[in-house]
């Protein structure tokens, strides 16, 4: 076992000395090394095909190896079997004491040679008449090389030879008996040619199948490559073929198109939003300047400070959508896992409708439980806000805020009810696109952006939550869920 071993560490060592041979061989010289890059095979195909045909290889080689090794194992062993025979006939004539030269020969055997004890011939066939002991002693059985000058035997061949012991009148003697391979290794050498032949057209054939299967079977992936390489951003509303074949490649196919789908959906929304935030920048801005320049033409001192005080109050407008813009533009940019930060909602919310004072309409608070969850505690004031802030625009008199946890009390629920007009179920999700806008007279005087209710949906979901409308009868209630461990 120790030597298995030794041996086995022997040759692993002369392996990688090997491997780093070639390395230092391919390294000391460029052009080997760029020719054996280019023989190992790039492309998929390729690589299939030469997989392919290596594991049938492997396969091939072992099971005609068997098929060889079984076929010489059964020949051999008929010989023997016939040789044997012989050996037990002429045995019948010594025990008979009728042994005579030459004996004869059956069952298909070469020669029959007869020794005694003290290795003198008694007996033996034709061929070998005159031969000393051809079999030394000990090696009796076994696989042989002879050569005989009879007629038909001139040339030297393998023999299988059997011994049996006999009794003679004279004394005990030992039969050899050989038996010709000759059609075994006939038999041998024409089964190996014919499985050298048929495996090399079974390879063959196997590459062409794979390489023309894996090509067709790749054909779509380099149609789908083909259109995605042919995508610009100015036309993202074409697809890639989706082949009907239902397959992983089918799959793919899908997936690339809801990709560009969601690809192109954001390109859109991102120029309605450009052309939405510049229409929007460009009409405070014209009204400013025009205050400004009558106020630089007009010598009135009341219509002065008149034309100043309302482009002040436009100069704040644009601050504020500036401001809006800006956060639209870090939630957009944010990771999703940022908020990590422990934030106690109940004193949150309580602050923050403080802070704002009674006015237009009084803010009634129902938030008894203590409740803290992660996240930034300035964006979820920003969302409590801007809620308030819509509540504030529509209600006719009063808005209620309402916290308290769900049934699992896994997440926080935050409701904003104003008693104002409900909104419309057709345009509970059109709120929440930016700029969007039901009453634009009335939100451009109030001094609503249409950003505050978007800013407030993308600040939830954010913190993993949502935002959206309730059906409250007479009244317009925006629950937001957050959950404790966002």
């Amino acid at each position: 076992m120790a030597d298995r071993t030794s041996a086995g560490a022997r040759t692993g060592a002369a392996h990688h000395r090997l491997r780093a041979a070639v390395h230092r061989h391919l390294a000391r010289h460029p052009r080997a090394a760029a020719l054996v890059g280019r023989l190992t095979p790039r492309s998929v195909r390729a690589r299939t095909t030469l997989a392919a045909c290596a594991s049938v290889a492997v396969v091939l080689c072992v099971a005609s190896v068997a098929v060889v090794l079984l076929l010489r194992v059964n020949l051999e062993r008929s010989v023997e079997a016939d040789a044997r025979e012989q050996a037990r006939a002429v045995a019948r004539l010594a025990d008979d004491g009728r042994l005579t030269s030459p004996l004869p020969l059956d069952h298909g055997t070469d020669f029959v040679q007869v020794v005694d004890a003290n290795g003198t011939v008694v007996a033996a066939s034709q061929n070998l008449t005159g031969r000393p002991p051809l079999v030394p002693a000990g090696r009796a059985h076994g696989r042989r090389t002879f050569d005989l000058d009879a007629p038909g035997h001139a040339h030297r061949h393998h023999q299988r030879v059997t011994g049996v012991a006999a009794l003679t009148p004279t004394g005990p003697v030992t039969i050899y008996v050989g038996a010709s391979l000759r059609t075994a290794d006939a038999a041998e050498d024409l089964t190996t040619a014919a499985l050298a032949v048929l495996s090399a057209v079974l390879l063959l054939t196997v590459g062409v199948l794979t390489w023309r299967a894996t090509g067709r079977a790749l054909r779509p992936v380099e149609a789908i490559r083909a259109e995605v390489a042919a995508i610009g951003d100015r036309d993202l509303n074409r697809r890639v073929p989706v082949p009907g074949s239902n397959d992983e490649i089918a799959r793919l196919a899908g997936t690339m198109n809801a990709m560009l789908q969601r690809l192109e959906a954001a390109g859109t929304r991102q120029r309605r939003f450009i052309a939405d935030a510049s229409h929007e920048l460009r009409s405070p801005l014209t009204v400013l300047r025009t205050q400004l320049e009558v106020a630089l033409a007009h010598g009135d001192p009341e219509v002065h400070t008149d034309l100043v005080a309302g482009a002040l109050e436009d100069t704040e407008r644009l601050q504020a959508l500036a401001a809006d813009l800006l956060l639209l533009a870090r939630l957009d940019a944010t990771d999703h896992d940022w908020p990590d930060e422990p934030v106690d909602l109940t004193d949150l919310v309580h602050t923050t409708v403080a802070a704002r004072g009674a006015e237009p309409h009084p803010v009634t608070v129902h938030a008894t439980t203590a409740i803290t969850l992660t996240g930034n505690p300035l964006w979820l004031r920003r969302l409590l806000t801007n809620l308030l802030d819509n509540a504030q625009r529509h209600a006719r008199s009063h808005v209620t805020v309402r916290l308290t946890t769900d049934r699992a009390g896994a997440g926080a629920v935050l409701d904003v009810t104003n008693d104002g007009p409900p909104i419309e179920p057709a345009d509970r999700e059109k709120i929440f696109e930016r700029f969007a806008r039901l009453d634009d007279a009335r939100s451009r005087d109030d001094g609503g952006t249409g950003l505050g209710l978007p800013i407030a949906r993308d600040i939830a979901a954010l913190h993993q939550g949502t935002l959206v409308v309730l059906d409250t009868p007479g009244a317009t209630t925006f629950r937001t869920r957050l959950p404790m461990g966002a």
